[in-house]
C-alpha cells in the first residue's frame, strides 16, 4: 500500500506549547514513516511506537500507529521487550533527556550495548518540562532552575559521547527545525540494523527558552553549525570557506586559503568509518571552539541483541530432544502416584 504522511498523523488535537520544538519533530516522523514503509516493505500495522513519561512522551497520542505509553524511564525496557518477542517490528521510541538518560539511564546505556534494533528518538531540551522546569541531566552547568535556584553543580551528559562511550552503532544529531535533515536522519536511522540514537535539539518554550540559541538562531547557524554528509568535506560558513581538518589526532578548525590551507587538507565525513574515536570527538564539537555537528555522525554495523537471541533458540531446537511441555513432563525419571 502506499501511504502518504496523513496516514500516520490523527486527528487529535497536539498539546504541546506553541512554539515547542516537539511539533516539528512529530511532523518530520509522519513524513518520513511512509518512505520507511515503502523502502523496507512495510505495512502500516508494522510500526509500533513506544514512550515513557514527559512532555515528548506524548507524542505517540498523536500517532496512527500501534502504540505503547509506558512507565518512566521504562521505555527503553518496553522496546527491548517488543523486539525480541516480535522481530518483525519496527520498533520506535520517543523519549526526553530526563526519561531516558536520568531514571532511565540503565536501560539506555544498555541497550546501546546490546545493540537492538529499535529507533530511538531523543528529545533534548535540557530540562525537565512537564514537571515544570527542573535541571535534567543535561542541563548546562549553573543553569537556575527550580531545583537549582543557585545554578547547577554538576557537569552536564553529552548524549553523544554517552551513546559512543557505550559503543554505539548509530548516533546523529539535529536541531528541531531542520525538518528535511531529521527526515534524512530517520530513513537512515530506519534503515541501520542496530540500536539508532537520534538527539533532537528542541526548545522549551516555557522552561528552558533559547537554550540552543547561540548556534541555532538562523543568523548564525551557518557559522555555528556543520552539517555532515558522508564522502563530503566537513566545511562550514555562511560561504563554506570554513572547514574541520585533523591535527595530529585532534580536530581543528581552519579557513580555505590561509596558512596554505587548501580544500584538500579539509576531513571528509565517513560515518560508516570503524574509527569510533573520532566520531567522538565530532559528536563533542561544541560552540564556540567548534561548530555543532549536525547530520549522522556514526552509521556502522554490529551483530545485533535480537537477531543473536532469535538464533541462539533456533539452534538449541535443533539440538534439543523436548520439543513441548508434554515431552518435558515426560522425561527423565517419571512415576505413577496411586
Amino acid at each position: 500500500m502506499k501511504y502518504t504522511f496523513k496516514d500516520f498523523k490523527n486527528d487529535q488535537n497536539v498539546k504541546w506549547c506553541p512554539g515547542c520544538g516537539n511539533h516539528s519533530v512529530l511532523a518530520s516522523v509522519v513524513r518520513a514513516l511512509p518512505e520507511v514503509c515503502e523502502d523496507r516493505h512495510y505495512d502500516k500495522e508494522n510500526i509500533v511506537f513506544v514512550s515513557g513519561i514527559g512532555c515528548s512522551s506524548r507524542f505517540i497520542y498523536y500517532m496512527d500507529t500501534y502504540a505503547f505509553h509506558t512507565i518512566h524511564g521504562r521505555a527503553t525496557a518496553i522496546s527491548t521487550g517488543i523486539k525480541v518477542a516480535n522481530p518483525k517490528l519496527s520498533v520506535w521510541q520517543a523519549t526526553g533527556d530526563g526519561d531516558a538518560l536520568a531514571i532511565g539511564g540503565n536501560h539506555f546505556i544498555h541497550a546501546i550495548r546490546r545493540n537492538i534494533d529499535i529507533n530511538i528518538i531523543l528529545f533534548n531540551n535540557q530540562i525537565y518540562g512537564l514537571t515544570k522546569g527542573q535541571y535534567s541531566p543535561t542541563s548546562k552547568l549553573g543553569l537556575v532552575t527550580k531545583t537549582s535556584p543557585y545554578g547547577t553543580v554538576e557537569h552536564p551528559f553529552n548524549p553523544g559521547h554517552l551513546v559512543l562511550g557505550a559503543r554505539g552503532t548509530f548516533f546523529a544529531r539535529s536541531l528541531d527545525s531542520e525538518l528535511q535533515l531529521n527526515k534524512e536522519i530517520m530513513l537512515r536511522a530506519a534503515e541501520h540494523d542496530g540500536t539508532s540514537i537520534m538527539e533532537m535539539l528542541t526548545n522549551c518554550v516555557i522552561y528552558n527558552n533559547g537554550t540552543y540559541k547561540d548556534f541555532s538562531d538562523r543568523a548564525v547557524r551557518a557559522d555555528r553549525t556543520i552539517t555532515l554528509h558522508d564522502g563530503e568535506p566537513m566545511l562550514f560558513g555562511k560561504n563554506k570557506q570554513k572547514g574541520i581538518m585533523l591535527d595530529g589526532l585532534k580536530l581543528k578548525v581552519v579557513k580555505l586559503g590561509e596558512n596554505g590551507i587548501t580544500i584538500k587538507d579539509i576531513l571528509v565525513a565517513d560515518s560508516h568509518s570503524d574509527n569510533i574515536g573520532l566520531h567522538t570527538q565530532i559528536a563533542d564539537m561544541k560552540y564556540p571552539d567548534f561548530p555543532v555537528a549536525l547530520g549522522v555522525i556514526r552509521d556502522v554495523k554490529d551483530m545485533t541483541y535480537d537477531d543473536n537471541v532469535r538464533d541462539q533458540v533456533i539452534d538449541v531446537k535443533k539440538k534439543s530432544k523436548i520439543h513441548s511441555v508434554e515431552e518435558l513432563l515426560h522425561s527423565g525419571e517419571t512415576w505413577t502416584v496411586k
